[in-house]
């Protein structure tokens, strides 16, 4: 059993991440980085100079892509209009459509169901759904329940979770 630095939540051996908060478990050190030289990879392909891979289907036809600050992720959103933005915890009858979970969203002031980000004709909303924290849009505290357009490259923040608004141009 590992117990988390976090919450002190007990995990099942292995784990890598808080099955409670999210956070990172342990300090990483049995993970290792391993260098595969091109000439190793065409090898295993069969000696193939080029595969096409095709990308899934939910980056093909994205309206909208949410930039993570701190980590770098790119989650995209497609297919729906509409999609909440919160974290998961255990007994929550009620799920956000994009879990934020796994980007230490717990420790950033996320609330469960935090924001919706929708899409109408040619605008893109944000309404924060009430949070404890507050959504911001470029530094700029939200109202709680009103709506508010966003802008390509717009940095909205989710307590202390900083995400960046990248839009399709259309």
């Amino acid at each position: 059993m590992i117990i988390c630095s976090n919450c002190e939540h007990t995990n099942i051996a292995g784990a890598m991440f808080c099955s409670e908060c999210g956070a990172q478990l342990g300090t990483g050190d049995s993970l290792t980085t391993q260098n595969i030289a091109t000439a190793q990879v065409k090898e295993a392909l069969g000696k193939r100079s080029a595969v096409a891979v095709p990308l899934p289907p939910t980056t093909v036809n994205n309206w909208a892509t949410l930039h993570l600050l701190d980590t770098g992720q790119v989650l995209p959103l497609s297919e729906r209009n509409e999609f909440t933005l919160g974290r998961i915890s255990e007994g929550q009858p009620i799920m956000p459509d994009v879990d934020l979970s796994p980007y230490q969203a717990y420790a950033s002031g996320v609330s469960r169901l935090h924001a919706v980000i929708k899409r109408e004709a040619d605008r893109i909303m944000l309404m924060d759904l009430g949070s404890s924290n507050g959504t911001y849009i470029n530094g700029k505290r939200m109202n709680p329940n009103s709506e508010q357009a966003l802008g390509n490259g717009d940095v909205i923040a989710l307590g202390k979770l900083k995400i960046q608004i990248l839009l399709k141009s259309v």
